[in-house]
């Protein structure tokens, strides 16, 4: 049986520089998954309309797909080290803004320059440089398993923050608002420290540097084909997100929130448990099996769910849906960094995320139009998400269908 266990020899083969990514990553989630819970909460104590709440949220988006564009295309020019350390001590910033200052105006340019987000899904700037640091800093054999522990390291962290939140709520000497981005702040500047740390073995190599045309930087057909079918693959999941499936859940099957609660809950350990299967998958069946298999066959799951006929039917299908759509991601993220030559792993890493962060943003938005009447009742959105994760998956097999994509 191949060896992928993510011990024994697995900290000697992701390096320093590995273990310090890994360790920022989870810091920084810790924060997501922290202030998340209760950023609408101090926007409201502020005095903020609703719409005020939705317009940050939609500045600090632009905000990262800006920085994630920029860091993508001059990362590797400037200094990666360099980059993250900037990024880290603008989010330091940040936290100490919204812990402190009650001015709207103030808050939307902080959230425009940090990285505040409304979940623990980390799409921003630092994660196209970290990919690039784990995939040039470890041996390709072990790129899937790397990015297994990059990822599910980050999901256990960001769930630990929302239980931090909770126990915030229950202090009584400050808001709890306000001492989850003081302790967002200080995870920010303990990111800085991590990334200071790092060594030159981090940056890109000189004879790998990105191709310049005048001040431009070039950027191949292959990483806008991987940035074109992250977008789609995004669009699809967006269409069935957690606020969309529990309103349909509730309006279809009178779900309670407690049941609700409970459900979402399990929806969201499996698939980190489950993305621990990824790098056996990868080892046995290649990279694009791994991204492919799992993926496909959580589509067809959920364009199964609008059929059920009970509550209990289709929370089985959510489950079972919600426990293989998470393995092909650190399969994908091996699989960027096996696809593109070294010199462009930071800007494949970096369009990719920013690709998925502007088809996610705009999902919920196509997905609101399609639950009204008729429509709702059916689970269009259910189901054109799942149409369109199967024609990514389609896209994605004609495009590396002749690819030897193996491990390593």
């Amino acid at each position: 049986m191949p060896n992928v266990q993510l011990r024994g020899r697995f900290p000697a083969e992701v390096g320093r520089n590995g273990l310090l990514v890994i360790a920022a990553r989870a810091l920084r989630t810790f924060g997501y998954g922290c202030t998340s819970v209760l950023l609408a909460e101090l926007l409201v104590q502020d005095g903020d309309a609703p719409w005020q709440t939705g317009l940050l949220l939609a500045v600090a988006a632009a905000g990262s797909v800006f920085a994630s564009l920029m860091l993508g295309l001059f990362a590797d020019v400037w200094g990666r080290r360099r980059t993250l350390i900037a990024c880290g001590c603008l989010m330091a910033v940040t936290g100490v803004v919204f812990a402190f200052s009650e001015s709207y105006p103030v808050l939307v340019a902080a959230a425009f320059i940090g990285t505040i987000s409304p979940s623990t899904n980390d799409n921003t700037p630092f994660s196209g440089v970290e990919q690039a640091i784990l995939a040039q800093n470890c041996p390709p054999a072990r790129h899937t398993a790397i990015f297994t522990c990059y990822n599910v390291t980050a999901m256990a962290s960001g769930a630990l923050g929302g239980l931090a939140a909770a126990a915030l709520g229950l202090q009584s000497w400050t808001s709890a608002p306000d001492a989850a981005f003081a302790l967002y702040a200080v995870l920010a500047a303990g990111t800085v420290t991590l990334f200071w740390r790092l060594s030159p073995q981090a940056e890109a190599p000189e004879t790998a540097r990105p191709e310049r045309s005048g001040h431009r930087v070039r950027v191949p057909g292959q990483v806008r084909l991987l940035a074109g079918l992250s977008a789609l693959d995004a669009l699809s999941g967006g269409l069935a997100v957690q606020a969309v499936l529990a309103w349909w859940f509730a309006h279809r099957y009178g779900a309670t929130t407690t049941q609700l609660g409970l459900v979402f809950f399990a929806a969201n350990l499996l698939p980190a448990l489950a993305q621990l299967t990824a790098p056996l998958l990868a080892a046995r069946r290649g990279l694009l099996a791994t991204m492919l298999l799992p993926h496909t066959v959580a589509n067809l799951l959920l364009a199964c769910i609008p059929f059920a006929q009970n509550l209990a039917t289709a929370v089985t299908l959510l489950l079972l849906r919600q426990t293989v759509s998470k393995i092909d991601v650190p399969a994908r993220q091996a699989f960027t960094a096996a696809v593109v030559p070294t010199a462009h792993r930071t800007a494949a890493a970096s369009m990719t995320s920013l690709a998925r962060s502007i088809a996610v943003s705009a999902a919920p938005i196509a997905a609101t139009t399609l639950l009204i009447g008729t429509l709702a009742t059916l689970g269009a959105p259910l189901l054109l998400g799942a149409a369109l994760g199967l024609g990514y998956d389609l896209a994605l097999w004609r495009a590396y269908r002749g690819a030897p994509l193996t491990e390593g």
